[in-house]
């Protein structure tokens, strides 16, 4: 029987008492809710759910932050010039020719003699005022101050341009972000001013016709008169950080509350220095009471001080001289972190916010440097992507259908002729002399070309090689000889290696 009962033992048994279970931890802590994660609030919100109501309050604090924080202007400005430069994102045709498949010269050099000459600001721009190059700066500020910009493609000729081509910038205000829900057409809907098809594509754009914050310059307040602009006319530039995301959000927004702050701190310090450095002290009177020896104001007497007078006391009368700490010790400090922050949300270094090259060395510089140039090229590749490529292609369809750029075969072939090379700006080496002698070693092993490290710099080789030839040239006419001559520098080798060869005459190398 004992052995009968242990049996069953093994396979029946009372059911678990829950108060002496051991308990069981989430395979996550982020995931827990205590008293310290008690005010985390969360949501599952879709990306668009999560900016339909943040959307406009982020871009106006984003905005206000520009205006009046040093810090986040300079941000902007830092991003914006090393992402776009002082010439912009230049165009190189390459065109290839049928039979051969070289370069077509010609051809090329036609397309980029157009494309310049459209790019000035009175024909690219449909209100005149912006050259190209304006244009992609206007574009990079937005994207940081508003999150997106709208450039809406106008088919008609302005200023001194045949090319019936330019482009009107919209601002994000003018998209109505209200108008959301069911569109006439079935299985469309509208998303914040945006009509979506079933997979999400936009087919149109609600844009009022005015910006409502243009209030002061007759536009009516409420005033809502909206024009639908077809998708094959818009090209909406921002940065989605999800899949479902159809508006873009600024990319300050994680940095506001800190910049925000910043503000208020420094200019609580700056009022408590002001105060330390005015406020000599405090007279006390044994009566308690205010005489006519100074000026009262909200019911406190004031005593003016200036430098290098002495001031006689009433009778009774006594003076203490408190001590401010101002500035404060701190402040410096607290500054650097805070600019860290604001640093880290824009996704640049603290030296390109603060301007404060003191705490760094050559090792550190560098490695920062490198790594904001990894993030301005991964920007000027967006660009060129969802931008540059966009308004060429539409472009270069102008211009050959109104004459202004006869190309062979554009109708049958007119990939052949949207093959272009964009060199953005580059950026001078950290290590001018480890740097060049890398490069060229690179070329002679044929890991790079001379394109690329001319490129690298913001040059362009087929510039570069004429404007070479006809430097020698003009040298040679005068009979002047370099060091950075070739030819000359293998003849002075060799003629180094052989004394006895060596010629009387021989021409002074500069």
């Amino acid at each position: 029987m004992g052995i009968v009962n242990a049996w069953k033992g093994l396979f029946t048994s009372e059911p678990p008492n829950p108060s002496v279970l051991p308990r069981r931890r989430r395979g996550y802590d982020a995931a827990t809710s205590s008293r310290l994660t008690s005010n985390w609030s969360v949501s599952n919100s879709s990306a668009d759910a999560a900016l339909k109501g943040a959307i406009a309050p982020l871009r106006y604090k984003s905005r206000d932050l520009v205006r009046n924080s040093p810090f986040a202007r300079q941000a902007v400005r830092a991003i914006e010039s090393n992402t776009i430069g002082a010439h912009g994102i230049k165009l190189q045709a390459q065109v290839r020719q049928q039979r051969g498949k070289r370069l077509d010269t010609k051809i090329n050099n036609q397309i980029e003699q157009a494309w310049s000459n459209w790019k000035r600001y009175d024909s690219c721009h449909t209100a005149g005022r912006l050259c190209f190059t304006d244009i992609e700066k206007v574009i990079v500020r937005s994207l940081v101050t508003d999150g997106e910009i709208f450039v809406r493609f106008v088919r008609k000729p302005f200023g001194r341009s045949k090319i019936p081509f330019g482009l009107e910038l919209l601002e994000a205000d003018q998209l109505d972000s209200e108008y959301t829900g069911r569109s006439s057409k079935k299985k469309n809907t509208w998303r914040m001013g945006i009509e979506q098809d079933s997979f999400g594509r936009a087919q149109n754009y609600a844009f009022l016709k005015k910006h409502p914050g243009d209030t002061p310059f007759g536009t009516p307040v409420g005033q809502r008169e909206h024009m639908l602009v077809p998708a094959s006319e818009i090209c909406h530039i921002f940065v989605s950080n999800r899949p479902s995301q159809s508006r873009g959000e600024p990319w300050l927004s994680s940095s506001i509350l800190a910049l925000h702050h910043l503000n208020g701190y420094q200019e609580s310090a700056v009022i408590r220095a002001r105060a330390a450095s005015c406020l000599q002290g405090f007279i006390s009177s044994p009566e308690g009471e205010l005489d006519q020896g100074g000026e009262v104001f909200d019911g406190d007497r004031v005593t003016e001080f200036q430098p290098g007078v002495f001031k006689y006391l009433q009778p009774g009368e006594q003076i203490s001289v408190p001590d401010f700490d101002s500035p404060n010790s701190e402040f410096p400090e607290f500054m650097s972190a805070m600019l860290r922050s604001v640093a880290s949300g824009c996704g640049i270094s603290y030296e390109s916010v603060s301007k404060d090259f003191s705490k760094t060395n050559y090792s550190s510089s560098r490695l920062s440097l490198l790594e904001d140039r990894n993030h301005y090229r991964s920007l000027q590749t967006y660009l060129i992507e969802n931008f540059h490529s966009r308004v060429f292609d539409a472009w270069l369809e102008m211009a050959t259908l109104s004459g202004a750029l006869v190309l062979p075969s554009y109708d049958t072939e007119p990939e052949r002729y949207r093959k272009v090379r964009w060199i953005p700006r580059g950026w001078d080496w950290i290590d001018p002399q480890k740097e060049i002698a890398a490069n060229k070693e690179a070329v002679r092993a044929g890991f790079k070309t001379m394109a690329d490290v001319i490129s690298s710099q913001g040059g362009d080789l087929e510039e570069l090689l004429p404007a070479r030839k006809a430097e020698m040239d003009a040298a040679a006419q005068l009979n002047l000889v370099f060091d950075t001559d070739m030819s000359t520098y293998q003849k002075d080798s060799k003629i180094s290696g052989n004394s006895n060869n060596q010629s009387d005459d021989k021409e002074e190398t500069t």
